[in-house]
């Protein structure tokens, strides 16, 4: 048994999304990254010294070799989400993953990430018990309400925005940012998850690792490698790409670069990632929207916009002057 390190407990930026998520019934404020502070959630939190400690609620997910349980502690009554990743015979590549992932979770320690509170392994399998966020994914969220407002869009690419520079300054490439990787809490905070494709960085040949994550949110460089100077790029500028395909989904209503039931094979991908070459905006697109995405979805990585860029543009950093508390 493996138990991650301690973490400072601090407070993330809220998005508030009420359960339903009404239209317009949304409230956004732009603050400063939080600084470290204590929180509501107890040091029993720590307390989990075996699986047997966890009783199965229910299953809140399945998939990548993987299932994701809601469960409770028999001694606190407190709820995590417990992530079991099974290996089977002809699994080393997905046990290296997940050594990797378990990792990386001992390295992070942040408002916009997704906490692991310990990691069991065995023979047979590797447990993570994670933070549980009770509202889903963000892609719940978006099949539930097909488009959001933008105030709540700038919020959530703001979480991310912050996510994100905490992990490249750690030296960390997600490689997977999608919206069933940003979770969000009771409270509305958004947060990312899954470390199953990500990599530390040491070299820029590190960063690149062919196929590995999601293709439809893969950036050029990614996808075609020789085409677009993949092998010399440093990894962090496909995060910003696959942010920038969220932000536009969630405006849109539907996975952005294809049109409406335009079947996303490997064929239909390459051609819009790499090849085309007009970024077509919802007509209702404010312009700080335009701006934004259009900094993401650069296909040339070295002119694409950066974290700490992006982390600065108006549209992430607007004021919602709505009454609704």
């Amino acid at each position: 048994m493996t138990l991650v390190r301690k973490r400072r407990l601090q407070q993330a930026l809220k998005l508030c999304l009420p359960p339903s998520l009404p239209p317009l019934d949304f409230r956004h404020e732009t603050h400063p990254p939080p600084s470290a502070s204590l929180s509501a959630i107890s040091p029993e939190y720590h307390g989990i010294e075996d699986l047997s400690d966890l009783e199965k609620l229910a299953v809140l997910g399945r998939g990548n070799g993987g299932t994701v349980y809601k469960v409770r502690h028999t001694r606190t009554t407190s709820i995590f989400a417990l992530k079991v990743l099974r290996f089977y015979h002809n699994t080393t590549n997905i046990r290296q993953h997940a050594a990797r992932e378990a990792e990386i979770f001992k390295r992070v320690d942040s408002p916009y990430i997704v906490r692991c509170y310990a990691v069991f392994d065995s023979e047979d399998d590797l447990c993570f018990v994670m933070e549980h966020m009770e509202r889903g994914s963000l892609h719940d969220v978006l099949f539930v309400n097909k488009i959001l407002p933008e105030d709540v869009i700038s919020g959530v690419a703001l979480c991310v925005l912050h996510g994100l520079k905490y992990l490249h300054r750690m030296q960390i490439v997600h490689g997977d940012i999608k919206p069933s990787n940003l979770l969000i809490n009771s409270k509305g905070d958004v947060k990312i998850a899954d470390f199953g494709v990500s990599r530390v960085v040491v070299g820029k040949r590190d960063a690149y690792e062919a196929f590995m994550g999601t293709c439809a949110y893969m950036s050029p460089e990614r996808f075609d490698p020789e085409g677009w100077d993949g092998y010399n790029a440093d990894g962090f500028a496909g995060d910003v790409w696959s942010l920038g395909v969220v932000v536009l989904e969630c405006l849109v209503g539907h996975y952005p670069l294809i049109g409406v039931g335009e079947k996303p094979d490997w064929a239909t991908l390459v051609c819009a990632i790499c090849f085309q070459e007009r970024l077509e905006m919802p007509e209702n697109a404010s312009p700080d929207f335009r701006s934004f995405v259009s900094k993401c979805l650069v296909k040339d990585w070295s002119k694409r916009g950066t974290v700490d860029e992006l982390i600065d543009h108006p549209f992430v950093n607007r004021t919602y002057l709505g009454s609704h508390q």
